[in-house]
């Protein structure tokens, strides 16, 4: 599965959401999206209005699921580890 991210440098939740998979030793990628320039910012968030109508972060893809928000169950589920939650 791939998992993809949009965070903010500065944001609890995405860190937690990092964390997250990093514990279970899920490979991930993501970006900073306050870190970008603002056409790149610009161009993420017409990829966000694309595949949501929530515009918040963390923003996580797994394969072509979308999660808005640090929702560790729902990361579970769409990884097959329902149960396994801490």
């Amino acid at each position: 599965m791939k998992v993809f991210m949009y965070t903010l440098s500065t944001c609890p939740w995405c860190r937690k959401t990092k964390q997250f998979f990093k514990e279970k030793n899920i490979p991930f990628e993501f970006v900073d999206y306050d870190l970008q320039n603002e056409e790149e910012q610009d161009k993420i968030m017409k990829e966000m209005e694309k595949l949501s109508t929530t515009k918040a972060f963390p923003f996580v893809k797994i394969d072509d699921n979308v999660i808005v928000g640090y929702n560790p169950d729902k990361y579970s589920e769409l990884l097959g580890e329902k149960g396994k939650q801490k």
